[in-house]
Parts: structure tokens; sequence; C-alpha cells
């Protein structure tokens, strides 16, 4: 719908529900029906100067908002099959589910895909197992193959509803590689979608952001600067800058605001407390935070709002980060 009034030329206005929720109470009646809803949304529209246009972006970043929501998907997908797997693994061969971190152990995917339980383990052995996952093109397969016999030979017992639980556990291995290469054909594209954006390699060379957060960054503000002012603009926008609750004699209460885009938030947050790790700069400042008191996640978001500056002056002059150089004195 937003897309067919922005291809007519109508000027789109974003009013909060909460906002009409406490407008439509100033109005006669205490009735609610769709064409008072909307009389209170018109009228709201036309009083107010204080609504926010939506902003447009561009073709490239379009595509990669719908991009990273799609992976987004994926991966609570991949994640909620993995802990099924894991739980009906657990209800009938609990050493077997121990033995392996299926959620970075691809190889050991591959080996439920065929074996499942004790006795198919202990029958085929360890040199056929290992055979089976080399053709497979499983990496370390002998090792795999080693530890999954071992623990076979460790349970004899056989619990109820095996057989039952032992085809669902094959099916959601296979279910969580198809994930896998899922996410990383999507991984494939939204890079290769991102390197195409004039402002990609700008957002890149700032310590911290990687193809997939620069990639989210870039479709949270609609691939540009277009519409947003300022660097303190910006950091509304993410949730980054606190807003003030005083009343009466309290004063200097800050909190979160309520209204912010949580995709940008995610995005700035997350690079920030990369950069915290790994760049010299961001290190020192959130060392900094942390000296003054701080926790962890209030030193990254001061982090993350001071890189905000950096960013918007980065967008806005179209230049790469340069580092800052340290004086070395002789």
């Amino acid at each position: 719908m937003i897309e067919l009034l922005t291809m007519h030329h109508q000027e789109l206005l974003y009013i909060p529900g909460k906002t009409v929720h406490h407008a439509a109470s100033t109005y006669r009646g205490d009735g609610k029906t769709d064409a008072k809803d909307a009389a209170v949304i018109a009228d709201q529209a036309r009083m107010r100067r204080d609504l926010q246009p939506l902003r447009h972006g561009d073709e490239i970043s379009a595509n990669l908002r719908l991009l990273t929501a799609r992976r987004a998907d994926l991966v609570i997908d991949r994640t909620r099959a993995l802990n099924r797997l894991r739980a009906t693994l657990l209800e009938y061969f609990p050493c077997l589910e121990a033995a392996f971190d299926y959620a970075n152990n691809k190889s050991a995917l591959v080996l439920l895909t065929r074996y499942q339980t004790p006795d198919q383990l202990r029958r085929a052995g360890t040199r056929r197992v290992s055979a089976w996952l080399v053709k497979s093109e499983a990496t370390k397969g002998e090792l795999i193959a080693e530890t999954a016999v071992r623990v076979a030979h460790a349970q004899h017992t056989v619990v109820r509803s095996q057989d039952i639980a032992s085809r669902i556990v094959s099916e959601l291995s296979q279910e969580v590689l198809r994930l896998h290469e899922n996410v990383a054909h999507v991984d494939h594209e939204i890079e290769a979608l991102l390197r195409q954006h004039v402002d990609a390699e700008i957002l890149l060379s700032l310590p911290g952001f990687g193809p997939r957060l620069a990639a989210e960054f870039l479709a949270a503000i609609g691939g540009g600067l277009s519409g947003i002012e300022s660097a303190d603009r910006l950091a509304g926008i993410a949730g980054l800058a606190p807003v003030p609750r005083d009343s009466g004699r309290i004063s200097g209460n800050r909190h979160r605001p309520r209204r912010y885009d949580r995709r940008l938030l995610r995005a700035s947050f997350l690079a920030a407390q990369s950069a915290a790790r790994y760049c010299p700069d961001s290190r020192a400042y959130y060392e900094k935070k942390r000296s003054e008191g701080k926790n962890h996640t209030q030193s990254v978001l001061a982090l993350a709002r001071r890189r905000v500056n950096v960013i918007w002056a980065m967008l806005r002059d179209h230049q790469p980060y340069r580092p800052r150089i340290q004086a070395h004195t002789a």
C-alpha cells in the first residue's frame, strides 16, 4: 500500500496508533467506529506540525530490507528446528545429544540424516559410518564416526517411541541442513546487493560493520540521509537519544524513547559491540564509560551514540572512515 501511494505521488505521514487513541478521547462521543477513526486521523494530519513524513528508500535499500527480514526469519526457523531436534534426541539417545554442538557442527547433522539410534551405529561400526560421512562430503568424518559409535556402545537401553523419535530427528536434521543452505544463499544475495549501493564501502570502512549489519543499517535508514537532517535526529530514530521525564522538582531523569526503529538500534548496538573489541579508539571510549560506573550494555549504547555522529558525517560527506593517527613522541 505504501509503495502504491508513493508511486502515485501521495505524501505520507506517520501517526502512531497510540497518538490516535489518545487524540480520539478528546473528541465528542464515546463510540468507536472506522469512520470516526478516519476523521480523527485526517484531523490530526491536518492540524499537527510535528508528524514526520515517511522516508522513501531507494530500490537497493528496499530490496535489502526484504532480504534481511527474510534472513531473520530463516535464522529463527533454524534455531527452532535445532532446539526441537536436541529435545527429541535427548528423550531416547542423551549421550549422542551431548556429544556434538549441532548448531556449529554440520557433519553431526549429516550423521543424523542416516544414523539416529544406538543400535544403528553399533551395527554399522566406525569404519562404515566414517566412509559414509566422507562420501557425503562431511568434514572430520572419522572423528565424528568414532565419537558417535563410542557413545552408542555406552547405551543399550531401547526407550519407548524410539522409532517415531528417530524418524523425527532424521527429518529435523535434514530441515536444519536445508535452512543452513538457505541462510548462506540469502547472505550471498545480501552481500552482492550491498556492494551495488553507493554508500556501502563508506559504511563498511567503519570498524564493527560487516556486510550483514551494514545491509540492516542502510535498509533501516532507506539507503541515505533523506529526511534525516542531523546526527541527533538519526540517534533519535535509532533510540540512542535519551528523552527527559522531568516533573516538578525531579529533573535529569532520562530514559530510552518508546518509539524508535528497533532494526536500526540492533545494527548500531551490534556494530558498536564488535568495534569495542577490535578498534582501539572504540575500546578506549568503552573502557572510559565502564570506569564511570556504567555496565556493559550502557557503555555499548554510549559508544553507539558516539558512533552515530561519525556515521552521519561519513554519509553526509561521502567519505570513508579514517582512523585517528596516534601521535608518537621521539
